[in-house]
């Protein structure tokens, strides 16, 4: 079933912030460090898949792009307001954070990634779940320790994950008979990239260091194959 590694995603999700929701005595010191940790390595991983980059100015020009378009769109605003939503169906927030901060932080790092779109494209064209499988294990134990600190907001995020990644797996399944092997290759190249530097402003945030209104910088990635697919037309 092509939606399979899309579904295991999300149920990992699913059990991890239910896991930390149930240790939500964790001493807040270990969380302080916990969260650091994950900061940390996480703008690793940005900075790993930026590096990537065969033609670095397409990836400047398309976050800038990107950027006036969420910002002309308010994305930020809205994925907050949709937190905001889910918080008064839920009931009172925490008195330190959130659901509507977890729901958006957790969303941004399990939704804006290559493993995410890799691991979705896999599983349309090859009809291998590998990818979203390794996916699962780490965005398990991440929702696990996001949601001891974030609180149970991060459950939420599960959904616009299975949406996302199970709408590009579907997609996938016709992609090769109408786009060349070169433009999709050239696209991955530069989209993991540029996904990899909103990864870093996301570890930044985590960190308490920046605050990146990361979800406007997402139509960046659209900006992407629009770029790539001018280049290969020229």
């Amino acid at each position: 079933m092509v939606l399979y590694g899309s579904i295991v995603n999300a149920l990992a999700i699913v059990a991890g912030s239910l896991l930390g929701k149930w240790f939500n005595r964790i001493p807040e010191g270990i969380k302080g460090t916990v969260m650091q940790a994950i900061g940390l390595a996480v703008i690793v991983l940005g900075l790993q898949m930026g590096l990537k980059s065969e033609e670095f100015l397409t990836v400047i020009v398309s976050l800038v792009i990107g950027a006036v378009i969420g910002e002309v769109l308010k994305l930020d605003n809205r994925l907050n307001q949709l937190g905001l939503w889910l918080e008064k169906k839920v009931g009172k927030k925490n008195d330190e954070i959130s659901i509507s901060q977890g729901f958006v932080t957790a969303t941004l790092i399990f939704v804006v990634g290559a493993m995410a779109i890799l691991g979705a494209l896999d599983s349309g064209i090859r009809g291998s779940h590998e990818v979203l499988f390794t996916k699962a294990i780490l965005d398990g134990v991440t929702a696990l320790v996001l949601t001891t600190t974030l609180g149970i907001g991060v459950v939420f995020s599960a959904i616009p994950v299975l949406v996302y990644q199970g709408m590009i797996a579907v997609f996938a399944t016709q992609i090769d008979q109408f786009v060349p092997k070169e433009w999709m290759d050239a696209f991955i190249i530069e989209m993991t990239a540029t996904g990899g530097i909103m990864i870093m402003a996301i570890g930044l945030n985590v960190l308490g260091l920046t605050k990146v209104r990361v979800a406007n910088l997402l139509p960046s990635l659209f900006v992407v194959g629009l770029i790539i697919t001018i280049q290969y037309l020229l």
